[in-house]
């Protein structure tokens, strides 16, 4: 199997080929912030090991931006205290030529429901249904953007010579999104692109007893699909995520199928 090193170079890339889940407008008032795309540099930092999934993709924005000419990194990851009590942090501070920007940095895997709300916003939730897009929006416009505002934020801008008021605000939001087996979605908002896989019930897998699965630990949800793992066959695959379905986790799989091309997959347990 892999080594370590070589499967964090696969999370960055797998990363940096994620498209951002919606552009060239706002959502509900939030912004995508836009660079000029640079070519792919090796991922160095090897701290990250120990990260999980959310703190390890920041490294990994971290990392592309400081790649970007024209773009200095002014904080990262700052929490901000009242007294001796953390009350939010900001996940970054940079200065895109002269703007000074506040960043806020978000990578999620939704899937599609059309059972679950009225929107197309609504519909888009996670896969162990404990959290959703329209949550997650709410509270970066309710808590994380003003938290640049808060009294308790003044001295840590002071620090920089910034004045909030100077700052623009902007998310940087990639996903990988999942529809269900076989079914269209449509969109109008949300970026297409930003579809990886599909997703389907335990009770409906039977139908795919002819291809290898491989069950990718979280780290690995970044990776885009290659054939290089230990593929498993139905019967051992069934076994495996049985468990882990009555768990009511939802696991992330790769399948290659008989003719050889491989895709991503949720195996839900939810109907």
């Amino acid at each position: 199997m892999h080594h370590k090193s070589t499967n964090i170079q696969l999370q960055y890339q797998g990363y940096l080929n994620t498209p951002l889940l919606w552009e060239g407008h706002d959502l509900l008032g939030l912004k995508q912030f836009s660079h000029s795309k640079q070519p792919t540099a090796k991922f160095r930092d090897h701290s990250v090991l120990n990260l999980r999934l959310g703190k390890r993709v920041e490294q990994f924005v971290f990392s592309e931006l400081k790649a970007i000419p024209g773009i200095e990194m002014l904080l990262e990851n700052t929490q901000i205290q009242k007294e001796n009590q953390t009350i939010g942090e900001i996940d970054c501070i940079l200065k895109q030529g002269e703007q000074p920007v506040h960043l806020e940095i978000i990578y999620k895997f939704y899937l599609f429901d059309p059972n679950y709300g009225n929107t197309e916003i609504d519909h888009w939730i996670g896969p162990n249904r404990n959290d959703s897009l329209v949550k997650k929006l709410e509270k970066l416009k309710d808590k994380q953007l003003p938290l640049l505002y808060n009294a308790y934020t003044v001295p840590v801008l002071k620090a920089l010579s910034l004045k909030p008021e100077a700052i623009v605000q902007n998310v940087y939001f990639k996903a990988q999104l999942f529809t269900p087996y076989n079914k269209s979605v449509a969109f109008k908002l949300l970026n297409k692109k930003c579809i990886q896989g599909f997703y389907i019930h335990l009770s409906e897998i039977q139908q795919f007893s002819n291809c290898k699965f491989y069950i990718p630990n979280k780290l690995d949800w970044l990776q885009e699909t290659h054939n290089h793992v230990e593929w498993l066959k139905f019967p051992l695959f069934k076994e495996k995520i049985t468990p882990i379905i009555n768990q009511k986790i939802a696991p992330l799989c790769w399948i290659k199928y008989p003719n050889g091309m491989i895709e991503k997959f949720f195996v839900v347990w939810w109907d």
